[in-house]
């Protein structure tokens, strides 16, 4: 994972020139296929690393990109409410309590 914001955009976020619903819906397949894409690339990364190691570099470039400016609180919605229903609860309940510390940096 390059950064995190580079996981919530695509290239300066092009899917929402269109602006309002129509630009939503039309953004939502290539949406999905950036997730799936995303998802695979950090598998790779993280392949052979310990949930701990992971779970620190993930929140390592989080405060990074906070405390730069570079790193929305929108992002780290959208960051959460794609991986929360890849996650069972007690890993879900993990990552909303680190995502609320992480928007209070």
């Amino acid at each position: 994972m390059k950064d995190f914001k580079s996981y919530t955009q695509n290239g300066g976020g092009s899917n929402n020139s269109g602006g309002g619903a129509t630009g939503a819906k039309s953004g939502g397949s290539a949406n999905y296929d950036q997730t799936v894409n995303m998802a695979a690339m950090m598998a790779k990364a993280f392949n052979g690393k310990s949930e701990g190691q992971i779970l620190q570099t993930i929140i390592a470039q989080a405060e990074q990109g906070k405390r730069e400016g570079t790193l929305t609180n929108a992002d780290l919605d959208n960051f959460y409410n794609t991986l929360a229903p890849l996650l069972d609860g007690f890993k879900r309940q993990k990552l909303r309590q680190i995502i609320q510390k992480l928007k209070s940096i």
